[in-house]
């Protein structure tokens, strides 16, 4: 983990080449690393449009280098994550495009950034992931993580299921509904912002668990502390239900299987440029402008 004030010379990047800026940023990228003395790793194709940089292995990634650079925008962000793998090397979101919740500069800013990441003057945040596990007839079938959410549903029918949730063993409500979201403190701004949960701080140590469209008025978003289990049991399937994590299919689930969610022992950390504020983020992505005087 970084300690306060170290300078980051060794620099992993990752980059959405469908961007139409990809290719002018990475240019860029590139040449101010070399006057300021830094090295840049890639492990990808990518690597041909950056100058200077090294081309290591998906697994060397996280060893070789001080901090991840994404650039793209929050899907970047979260492949940058899943491709540390656990690993406390920082990761730094730039977009190409639209604001987003995780990328926390801009393109022009990008020889600001590494300016900051050579002095070491940024800050870090520490985000909690979320370690799903998969069981079928009492045996484990699968397991992933997310910096986002945990989502059962998507069926192609009309019909609902039954999901029981408990927390730490005592059961909480069986949902009659279309599915079921366990979102992280950051990845509350996601898909259970959609389904009408609330906005969490992301440093926030707590998950939340949300139906989506529930046959009841009466259901509303759960937040629980992050130190608890939660146990999803689909009861009733009456349609095809997928496991998504951080928006990836993961496999198909059957009735009877049985979902354990609990926070990763690893966080994932971020790194900010001076002067960042979440909550002026969140104003301008949800565009809050207050009343007018």
């Amino acid at each position: 983990m970084l300690g306060k004030g170290q300078v980051i010379r060794k620099v992993g990047v990752l980059v959405n080449c469908r961007k139409p800026d990809a290719r002018a940023a990475l240019g860029q990228l590139g040449r101010k690393a070399s006057a300021l003395g830094m090295k840049l790793y890639t492990c990808d194709a990518v690597g041909g449009l950056l100058p200077g940089a090294q081309r290591v292995s998906q697994a060397d990634l996280a060893r070789r280098v001080d901090a991840l650079m994404a650039l793209g925008g929050d899907g970047t962000v979260l492949r940058a994550v899943r491709l540390l793998g656990g690993s406390n090397k920082p990761v730094l979101g730039v977009n190409l495009g639209s604001l987003g919740f995780l990328t926390s500069v801009t393109e022009g800013d990008l020889d600001r950034v590494l300016e900051v990441l050579r002095k070491g003057s940024f800050t870090t945040s520490m985000r909690s992931v979320a370690e799903c596990r998969l069981f079928r007839r009492g045996k484990q079938i699968a397991g992933y993580r997310g910096l986002n959410d945990v989502v059962v549903g998507w069926g192609v029918s009309s019909r609902v299921n039954t999901l029981s949730v408990s927390v730490d063993g005592e059961p909480v409500t069986a949902y009659v509904c279309d599915g079921l979201i366990v979102s992280t403190p950051t990845g509350s701004t996601g898909h259970s912002l959609s389904a009408g949960g609330p906005i969490l701080h992301p440093e926030s140590p707590c998950f939340v668990i949300n139906a989506i469209c529930p046959h009841t008025l009466s259901n509303r978003p759960l937040v629980v502390s992050d130190r608890s289990r939660i146990t999803v049991q689909v009861v009733k399937a009456l349609k095809k239900l997928l496991l998504s994590v951080d928006g990836q299919e993961g496999c198909v689930v059957q009735q009877g299987d049985r979902l354990e969610i609990r926070r990763f022992t690893k966080p994932a950390c971020f790194i900010h440029l001076p002067g960042y504020s979440y909550f002026s983020l969140l104003r301008k992505k949800l565009n809050w402008r207050g009343s007018s005087i």
